[in-house]
């Protein structure tokens, strides 16, 4: 007898609620997953069908004079959203985005957010609505190229290298993001980034310089060094934290059962120094990484091209992650995001095959972030003349943000901490008179308690509780700077 035989019976296309005995690990039945699948919504239907579960915000008309009449029922100012596809230079290269803005204010101040590998802005639904209520700032969420609901171009990387293969990868995305903000005309703004983003973030942050005020790194992917993801003559990486991303059930982990991944242990030593070293006691546990997933990530075969190629199957195969990763959600939220992220899964692959030359097997980065953050804020926007000596930036915030059962170990933030501030001490022992007065650098590390490696969605009152104070604190050092140079 099959599994499904014991599952209770569900309405059409939603998953089965847990049964007595636990999950199976695809909860979705054969006959709903090819139901789902014949009878399918499209992508950009499944993303408004997400959207539609924020409060207050409405859409606005392409009759920008209606966003008033739209927005009166908002009690916390009036603000509306609009969803479009800003074109990039180049052939089917064009960005999913989702702008909200406050009717009838002027905003100084500009938040953009991006997601992880293979997501979707849609994931930040809960996020949207609190974030937006701090006055004076937009807010713009971006489907990175080749992935979500931005177009799908062909990824290719010509170089030979492998230290430049990364850096090429890494460019096809933040490459557009910066065309992307050309496009909008957005001299500075805040840069927040969840894994995969995270890791970007910090790699736009330094091809970019000037352009950013301050950096929120949500459980960034890619901060330790790991000597087998980064050196060629080595095999690749055999154990990881990353299956816990597979195997957390998102429901224990709110509820602050006990769960692989814990960081829960750092939440009291958040002011104490520590170092990413792999083998701490207090690090997520590693699992053995099988050898056909190592084989299948080193062939660029992505999880996403198992959703395509298993056809009627797929929303069944996308279950076994969206039934352990949404389960703590009310039923209709669990099942959109389930009919989203299958949506985005099954869609022509792009952008997704940047992952092995940007992360080896377990998600370890091939150009660790930790030996380069201490150079995030601190590059040169305008090089010296024969007459004028070069501007360099003088540092801003950087926000480390990690769930307390998050399977990204929060050791490596500690760590990229202690190397900012080691930066901002350098700069004040031996930068000019006029660079110690801008000086503006500074790092902290915040635990989100109930959450795991999503943690926006896993506790999001306390996620963005965090996020709104960083905000604001930024916007009042906005002011501040534009009145000194006023």
């Amino acid at each position: 007898m099959s599994n499904d035989a014991t599952l209770p019976s569900a309405p059409h296309g939603q998953i089965p609620p847990k049964t007595r005995g636990g999950m199976t690990f695809f909860p979705l039945g054969y006959k709903e997953a090819a139901t789902q699948w014949w009878t399918n919504v499209s992508a950009r239907h499944a993303e408004r069908n997400v959207l539609s579960f924020i409060p207050y915000l409405k859409e606005a008309g392409a009759d920008t004079s209606s966003l008033q009449e739209l927005a009166k029922s908002d009690p916390f100012g009036q603000r509306v959203w609009q969803s479009t596809m800003v074109k990039l230079s180049g052939k089917n290269r064009e960005l999913n985005e989702l702008a909200i803005q406050r009717v009838g204010e002027e905003a100084d101040s500009t938040l953009v957010m991006l997601h992880g590998y293979g997501a979707g802005l849609g994931f930040f639904y809960k996020n949207f609505e609190p974030l937006t209520r701090a006055k004076g700032w937009k807010l713009y969420a971006l489907d990175m190229l080749g992935m979500g609901n931005s177009t799908r171009p062909n990824f290719k990387v010509f170089a030979t290298d492998p230290k430049e293969r990364t850096k090429e990868a890494e460019d096809w995305f933040i490459d557009a993001l910066e065309e992307w903000r050309r496009i909008r005309k957005i001299e500075k703004f805040t840069l927040m980034g969840h894994s995969l983003g995270g890791y970007l973030a910090v790699s736009y942050a330094l091809k970019y310089p000037g352009r950013l005020n301050k950096l929120i790194l949500a459980s960034p992917v890619g901060i330790p060094e790991d000597p087998w993801a980064t050196n060629a003559d080595l095999p690749e990486p055999s154990s990881s934290t990353m299956a816990n991303e597979f195997t957390q059930d998102q429901e224990s982990i709110v509820n602050r059962e006990s769960v692989d991944g814990n960081n829960a242990k750092f939440v009291a030593a958040s002011n104490k120094t520590v170092t990413a070293k792999s083998n701490t006691p207090t690090a997520p546990p590693k699992r053995p990484l099988p050898g056909w997933l190592v084989w299948l990530w080193d062939a660029n075969v992505s999880p996403f091209s198992i959703v395509r190629l298993t056809g009627p199957l797929g929303p069944r195969f996308v279950s076994g992650w969206t039934s352990r990763r949404f389960n703590h959600l009310p039923s209709d939220e669990k099942e959109a995001l389930h009919t989203y992220a299958y949506n985005l899964f099954r869609q022509r692959g792009s952008g997704e095959y940047a992952l092995p030359y940007l992360l080896a097997p377990g998600a370890y980065a091939r150009s660790p972030v930790i030996h380069r953050i201490q150079d995030v804020g601190r590059q040169v926007i305008t090089p010296a003349t024969e007459t004028t000596p070069a501007v360099r930036e003088t540092g801003f915030p950087i926000v480390f943000m990690y769930g307390e059962n998050d399977w990204m170990d929060v050791v490596g933030g500690f760590a990229a901490e202690e190397k900012i501030k080691a930066r901002i001490r350098k700069a004040l022992l031996h930068g000019t008179e006029e660079e110690k007065r801008r000086e503006n650098g500074s790092a902290k590390v915040l635990i989100v308690q109930k959450a795991g490696h999503h943690l926006y969605l896993d506790n999001p009152d306390e996620f963005n509780s965090y996020v709104i104070s960083e905000l604001e604190e930024t916007r009042k050092q906005t002011l501040r700077e534009k009145e000194m140079a006023n």
